[in-house]
């Protein structure tokens, strides 16, 4: 692959300076174009064809939901948003319904050295982006809230789920898809930073028949209802002394890239629950899931991962299949049926 193409839109004169001075840590990639809010941008995204662009959220005139509205209508193009406060969650969340494949989280001291220390996560961001599937970022056509009635056969006793890059808008398109009386919980970890969680599982539970809440520490793991685990924490299972299964929340393992891991819930999936485990890898950069697939795997339960045709980033569900850890591959559009059939 070349260079990559960046336009830069943000209000700010400074930070357009300090993200074309991070950016610039690449050598991958080519700032082509400065843009002062979502007008300028545009049309110089129609003038300039760039492969990817980083757009700040807040900005007067259009701003960052506004620009990647119109710019998603007219001709989708990968675009990461900076975002200053996780008091903006709702802002960012509708940016990624509309199409948005991921947000950087800005330092709340603008004018000072922090934001030098985004620069690794914002490069990695934009060099991901530029591989992206701009056919899977268009928003996904509303479905009929009729959850699918799962074909219960008693081989399966809970569902977990990994997603990252992508994720808000396939969870969307997923979740509301499966019915209210689901038989088994559904646990699911997304990629997110702290703050953001919570409310994606509102909007979530907003929209599907299923029950769906951010997991708290100590709480029951029950049939018919989805847990989100909350950004900065990975989630496990312990079994209570009463027999049932709760949440456990902790910071450690600490040598994780991400937290929650992926591989953390599927591995205490499969310590708790045996072969009666359904693992699902979706969308997302990376390898966490496939360690985790494995632990399941091993223990005689079953994995599905998104194909490559409706992913964001076909990363994590790759490293799943090329490691011979998959039962089945995929589309989203078909997925909430397939895990359906599986129970």
């Amino acid at each position: 692959m070349g260079t990559i193409r960046t336009v830069i839109v943000d209000d700010s004169a400074f930070v357009r300076k300090a993200v074309r001075q991070m950016l610039s840590g690449s050598p991958r990639i080519d700032v082509v174009g400065l843009a002062r809010n979502g007008d300028d941008a545009l049309q110089m995204v129609e003038e300039l064809k760039p492969d990817v662009v980083t757009c700040d959220l807040i900005m007067p005139g259009m701003d960052g939901v506004g620009f990647v509205r119109r710019q998603m209508a007219r001709s989708p193009v990968p675009i990461l948003l900076l975002t200053a406060s996780p008091q903006d969650a709702e802002r960012v969340l509708e940016a990624l319904e509309l199409g948005a494949v991921d947000f950087v989280q800005k330092p709340t001291a603008l004018a000072s050295e922090q934001l030098l220390f985004i620069r690794e996560e914002l490069i990695g961001k934009v060099e991901a982006a530029a591989q992206m599937h701009t056919r899977a970022l268009s928003p996904k056509p509303e479905l009929p809230r009729i959850g699918l009635e799962p074909a219960f056969t008693g081989k399966v006793d809970i569902v977990v789920l990994g997603i990252s890059t992508g994720g808000p808008q396939a969870l969307r398109y997923l979740v509301p898809q499966l019915a209210s009386d689901f038989p088994v919980p559904l646990v699911m970890v997304l990629h997110m930073p702290i703050g953001y969680t919570g409310i994606f599982a509102e909007k979530l539970a907003e929209i599907s028949p299923l029950p769906v809440k951010e997991a708290s520490d100590g709480c029951s793991v029950q049939a018919g209802e989805a847990l989100l685990a909350p950004a900065g924490r990975h989630l496990s299972f312990r079994r209570g002394s009463d027999g049932r299964v709760l949440v456990q929340l902790s910071v450690q393992p600490l040598d994780k890239p991400h937290r929650p891991s992926v591989d953390v819930l599927f591995k205490s999936a499969a310590q708790i629950y045996g072969g009666r485990v359904l693992g699902v890898v979706m969308t997302g950069m990376g390898d966490d899931g496939k360690e985790g697939a494995a632990w399941i795997k091993a223990q005689g339960g079953t994995i599905l991962t998104e194909s490559e045709e409706s992913c964001v980033v076909y990363g994590m569900p790759r490293e799943v299949v090329e490691s011979g850890l998959s039962d089945a591959s995929v589309p989203l559009t078909s997925m909430a049926e397939q895990i359906s059939k599986r129970l």
